[in-house]
């Protein structure tokens, strides 16, 4: 059962870091309401870890420190239970009801944080596959799934993690999830699984986009191993006519999770005019990740010579008119003649005149 605590002011702190550590559920079902929901000055209840650990609850929310955790850290052998809370504040004058629920965690396309929509009712199970079995069904409520929270009340749900005998070692991204009315705020669960761990991404698909100072490098990031990473990349390029400036190593603003792909692009503003150049990628991680990449480029202001190319057609094709026009011209103006006839006087010509019988 969920422990409430009813309160008549909740501090701005509260609500702000409710904001900066709950993640935002990349769902369609969410999508149309997340407008509206941002539209609003009044979030109307907040979910977070809840802070400290065994006694917290016991004490009145008022007269308690004020710290939170962002983020859930868990971790434990394979058959063990973890065991932790979740805090749901309402701050309106309205009662709230919100269901809770585990889901997995992924990186989408372009290496945001995201986790899987909840599963219609009317669908029938999936089949038990381990891709199918994630670490957000290892998360279960009980009977706490769906709690409804009095106005200006703070309720303390317990939920347990139940990490299943045969679970491989190495972080298992999850997160929990609270749903009312389409509106959706999750909050992340670290899970790391006991057992040897492996660090290990590599760089594919290397290319270079666009024109000039708008040229970019696109590359995909895969993590290999079995742990979360948070790659750093650097470019090195070197044209025909020397050393090009690339990209000092910085960090990636991305936490690529294990098993995933994204695709990144990295700007490009040292890149050459004109110049054949040989870039290579290198993306290193914490606990020894390491992977290089390269690539090949020409690098043409293409709009230039896209322009001289046009131009030089339309001169040739003018020159080929011109010259064609003046031998049709010659051709018509000489007539055709036959070296085995000689030649025909005025007078015959005059005569051939005077048989046709023409008038005169």
């Amino acid at each position: 059962m969920p422990v409430l605590h009813a309160f008549t002011r909740l501090g701005v702190p509260l609500l702000a870091a409710a904001a900066l550590h709950a993640v935002p559920i990349v769902t369609a079902a969410s999508a149309a309401t997340a407008s509206a929901a941002a539209a609003s000055d009044e979030p109307g209840w907040t979910a977070e870890p809840v802070s400290g650990r065994a006694g917290a609850a016991a004490r009145p929310y008022s007269t308690r420190p004020y710290y939170t955790r962002p983020y859930y850290y868990m971790a434990g052998t394979p058959g063990t239970v973890l065991e932790d809370r979740l805090a749901l504040a309402n701050t309106t004058d309205q009662e709230h009801t919100v269901t809770l629920r585990g889901a997995d965690a992924y990186n989408t396309p372009d290496g945001a944080f995201a986790v899987r929509p909840a599963t219609p009712p009317d669908t029938p199970p999936a089949p038990a596959t381990p891709a199918a079995a994630g670490a957000g069904s290892w998360i279960s409520f009980g009977g706490g799934a769906t709690v409804t929270i009095p106005p200006r009340t703070r309720a303390v749900v317990p939920f347990t993690v139940t990490v299943p005998p045969a679970s491989p070692p190495g972080d298992h991204p999850a997160a929990v999830v609270a749903t009312e009315a389409g509106r959706e705020v999750g909050v992340r669960v670290h899970l790391r699984v006991s057992g040897p761990t492996l660090a290990a991404l590599t760089v594919e698909d290397v290319a270079v986009r666009g024109e000039g100072a708008g040229r970019v490098v696109a590359y995909t990031l895969v993590n290999r191993g079995n742990v979360a990473l948070a790659p750093e990349l650097a470019i090195r390029a070197k044209g025909r006519f020397g050393e090009v400036p690339g990209r000092g190593a910085r960090a990636l603003p991305v936490e690529l999770l294990p098993g995933q792909r994204v695709e990144l692009t990295e700007p490009w503003p040292g890149a050459p005019v004109f110049d054949k150049v040989d870039l290579i990628l290198t993306v290193t991680a914490p606990g020894g990740a390491r992977a290089t990449a390269g690539a090949s480029v020409w690098c043409v202001p293409w709009g230039i010579a896209g322009a001289t190319g046009a131009g030089l057609a339309a001169l040739g094709a003018t020159t080929g008119a011109a010259l064609l026009l003046v031998r049709t011209r010659r051709t018509r103006r000489e007539p055709p003649t036959d070296q085995n006839q000689a030649p025909v006087s005025a007078q015959a010509q005059a005569s051939e005149h005077e048989l046709t019988g023409a008038a005169r």
